[in-house]
């Protein structure tokens, strides 16, 4: 019935709107700006710095080892683990040259994220400026944090669109990275995971790390916005749980695994009654 009527209420949908206005466009503006004359702002001795943070990452580890793959068999892993914590990683990608910079933090606040910006001003200490690209996180606009940034001359920061965090270009490190380094890596303890980290980032320069090619500008993002006036990024869930048809089947020992099977029954039934 439900298939026929094309109606699926184990499935919804939910979005988040950002509105464009004046606000949005200035500010994408101005770290589209950045991107766009990062070659400038290098032979001038500015350097251009995105900052981003994967919170939350977990240390753990399988019940059984992980089977690798071989010849007609796809690599295999127990579904049951064991969490160990979980850890915070800050990363700061440098424009430029594509090179990164990490530390693993103890918790994602305004304390933990100014030493981080410390270490961040020690490692570009001989840049005359830093433009500081970064999202509206808690920490990033923390009174705290805002003051010792108004209280530094060399540091700019520059924060991105409500929800447009895809203007980041760290959000695209940490993908990348992401997936070479942490994707299939078993942790047995927290400072296993803090290690492998700290081992990673300086690989990562050695072996993969290049700019981005950036190709969105400020006139192609004023034109977007003149036809736009909301960003809706849409999800989608889907809630498995029992109809009353369905529940039904079960009683009368109807076998299906899921709902698909179940409409597939469904269609059987009605064409039978057809009949």
């Amino acid at each position: 019935m439900l298939a026929s009527a094309s109606l699926q209420p184990h499935r919804s949908r939910y979005w988040k709107t950002a509105t464009i206005d004046d606000q949005f466009t200035r500010r994408a503006a101005q770290v589209l700006w950045c991107y766009e004359r990062v070659c400038r702002l290098h032979q001038r001795g500015e350097v251009v710095i995105c900052v981003d943070e994967k919170p939350s990452i977990q240390a753990i580890s399988r019940c059984a080892p992980t089977q690798p793959m071989s010849r007609g068999q796809i690599a295999r892993q127990e579904f049951e683990y064991q969490r160990h914590g979980t850890v915070t990683l800050l990363v700061a990608f440098h424009v430029f040259d594509g090179m990164m910079w990490a530390c693993c933090l103890d918790a994602n606040d305004h304390e933990h994220f100014l030493w981080a910006l410390r270490q961040i001003s020690r490692r570009w200490a001989r840049a005359r400026r830093i433009h500081l690209i970064m999202d509206n996180g808690s920490s990033h606009i923390d009174h705290h944090t805002r003051r010792y940034l108004a209280s530094q001359a060399r540091f700019r920061p520059l924060y991105t669109p409500a929800h447009a965090n895809w203007l980041n270009q760290a959000e695209l490190l940490l993908r990348a990275f992401t997936d070479k380094y942490l994707k299939h890596f078993e942790a047995a303890s927290c400072q296993h995971l803090i290690d492998h980290l700290n081992a990673s980032w300086p690989e990562y320069n050695q072996r993969f790390a290049h700019p981005f090619d950036w190709s969105w500008t400020r006139h192609q993002m004023y034109d977007w916005a003149k036809k736009k006036a909301l960003i809706c990024s849409k999800t989608f869930a889907t809630l498995h749980y029992l109809t009353d048809d369905m529940a039904r089947a079960i009683e009368s020992d109807v076998p299906y695994r899921n709902l698909e099977e179940y409409q597939r029954w469904r269609g059987r039934v009605g064409r039978k009654k057809k009949r």
